[in-house]
Formats: C-alpha cells, structure tokens, sequence
C-alpha cells in the first residue's frame, strides 16, 4: 500500500505449522503447511490398520487422462501411505482446521508443503496425498512436492531435465484427475519451491502447463532480496559497504544461517570470499560475484547461495537497510525488472 499497489496479492505465512501459525493467523490470507517433518512418522497400529482396511477400494489400476502408464495401486502402496503420508495429512488437517476456524469467512488460501525431505514423492504417491488431504477435508489451493533433483536456493537446477519433464507433467496430470475427480478447486495447482533461478527448467515447465492449461506457483523471494544487495553494491558508496558489512555478518554466522535451508544449499566453504578479499572490492566486481550469470568468470554460486540465507540480517539492519533501499532505488529496481520479467516471468509464461 505504501508503495501505491493497487492489483491482488496474498501475504504468505511461510513454512508453518500447527505450533507456529497461530502468530500469523492475523496478519496472513496464504498459509504453506508445512508437513516435512511428519513424513515418514508411523501412525499408531490402530489407526494404521484402519486407514489401511477403509482403502482396500483403491487398489488395482487407475487410469489419469495424459498418462500412458496407468497406476498400479497394491496392497504395499497402501500400506506405504499409512507409514509415510497418514500423520502429515492428519497434521495438515489439524492446521487447516485451526486456520479455518481463525480466519471464518475471510479468504485465504491453503498450500500443503512437502519438499523439505530427501526423497521425491512419485506422481502415484503424489496421487494417494491428494486423496488422502480431500478425504479429511483439506481445502488445498496448491501443493508442493519434492521433485527429483536438486533445488538448491539461488542457483540453476542440477538433474536429468528429460527425467523432470516426465515427471512435472505427470503430476501435473494427478492434479488435473483430483480437480476432476476429488473435491478440490479447479484452481489447484502445483508449487515449486525453491523456484527462483532454475532457468533451466522454465522452458520445460511453459510447454507443460500450456500442453494442459495448468497453473502454477513459484516460489522467488529470496532472487528479489539478492537482486537489492546487486543494486546496493553497484551503486558504490555506502549502498556497498551495506552489502559487504551483510555478507561478513553471514560469514559469521554461517551455521545459524544456513541450518534451515541445509536441505537446499551446496556450498563449498573452502570456495566462499574472506573479508578482506571482499573489502578490496569495487562494487561491480562484488555485484558480478553475487550476480547469477554462469558465463561471467566472477561468479560465485557459493557466496550467492551463503547470501540467499541471510536476509535476516538486513532485516536487524532495519531502517539502515531500508534507506539505503530508498537511496539507491533507481539502480535497484533495474535489476529487479530485469530479473524477474525478464529471466523468470517471460519464460515461465510468454508464448
């Protein structure tokens, strides 16, 4: 509002889960529930052996429109749902249900977050979850699954792209049978976290969700907040020594940073910057550093990735930060546009 925007938008709780959400329930109208931690949490026996005799109607095979293979469900996959998926759906349910209750008839929307974990979901496993969160009544918007390869934060994606292509689409597909076939919005659609800068993928993902007239949700906070500390260095002065103070704070406080995202990163400290190598930077060189261009020799995914972690500190910078935001406004928004327009929305969404 401050800045005069006038179009939707949705404010994210980010990541939460039924002990963390209720100091957003106010403030928030997007809530991603998180449900990492309680895959592969095994119910107690009963309700094991319930959930297991009241979906014996789910096996043998089940044919999703767009997939050639149809979907042999056993007996081993419904047993496999119960120890890997039956507490994180009943912890997503509690959520919602708490959210619902909080929020009445205000909109909000529902994502079900299960992409922090080793293992990727396959579409057929993808497929039992989402029957398994309309079942208990989970109004879900979007969902994110883990899928194969490496999304780490910040950088490009590392994996067989033909082995993404089938399985994006595939999911894709499952989402498209659930809106059909079980009680979800015709507006459901699939959620990429980690998202931002795997620009090998975009070409892939635009074929697809024009192939079948998909949504989609893409998570990029965390390439905008580099894209300030870009502005910030190439504007010289004091907008780079804010960016260099925020990069040896990280430095310090490398553990605490990057903990969280541990699931998400690959960095090679031996290949991260000293102090004083950054202090005998210009602005352009340590912009180019943290600026994701493979082709440019300056290029340092490890710094990037250690910086993607740690906006936390420009936020305990607080209005140091955000005037040297306002200062160097004009630089910054140039690398925004550029970035997200440019090398995200175009080829993401463009003919």
């Amino acid at each position: 509002k401050a800045l005069n925007w006038t179009n939707n938008y949705l404010v994210d709780a980010d990541h939460i889960t039924f002990d963390s959400v209720e100091g957003f329930l106010h403030s928030s109208d997007f809530f991603t529930i998180d449900v990492a931690s309680h895959l592969g949490v095994k119910p107690p026996e009963k309700e094991r052996e319930q959930f297991i005799n009241a979906h014996q109607h789910l096996i043998g095979i089940r044919y999703i429109d767009g997939i050639h293979e149809p979907f042999k469900i056993t007996q081993a996959d419904i047993e496999s749902a119960a120890d890997n998926f039956l507490v994180a759906v009943q912890e997503a349910k509690k959520t919602f249900d708490l959210i619902q209750s909080a929020k009445g008839d205000t909109y909000f929307s529902i994502e079900v977050s299960m992409d922090e974990v080793e293992a990727p979901q396959t579409p057929l496993q993808l497929y039992l979850i989402l029957y398994m969160l309309s079942e208990f009544g989970v109004r879900v918007n979007t969902i994110a699954p883990k899928f194969s390869g490496k999304f780490n934060k910040g950088v490009d994606y590392v994996g067989d792209l033909e082995a993404f292509e089938k399985e994006f689409e595939q999911d894709v597909l499952v989402l498209n049978y659930a809106k059909k076939h079980m009680n979800f919005s015709q507006a459901l659609k699939l959620s990429v976290h980690s998202g931002s800068d795997k620009f090998s993928l975009y070409p892939i993902i635009n074929k697809l969700i024009k192939k079948h007239d998909a949504g989609l949700h893409l998570k990029t906070a965390g390439t905008t907040w580099l894209e300030e500390l870009i502005g910030l260095s190439g504007s010289e002065g004091t907008g780079l020594t804010m960016a260099k103070e925020i990069y040896k704070k990280a430095l310090d406080r490398y553990d605490e940073l990057t903990k969280p995202y541990a699931m998400a990163l690959d960095i090679d400290k031996g290949k991260l910057l000293s102090p004083h190598e950054v202090d005998a930077f210009t602005g352009e060189h340590f912009a180019r550093i943290i600026r994701h261009n493979r082709r440019d020799e300056k290029f340092n995914p490890h710094v990037r990735q250690l910086l993607h972690t740690s906006y936390k500190i420009a936020a305990e910078f607080g209005g140091a930060f955000t005037s040297e935001l306002t200062r160097h406004r004009a630089n910054i928004e140039k690398h925004v546009m550029e970035n997200i327009y440019e090398r995200h929305m175009l080829p993401l969404f463009q003919d």
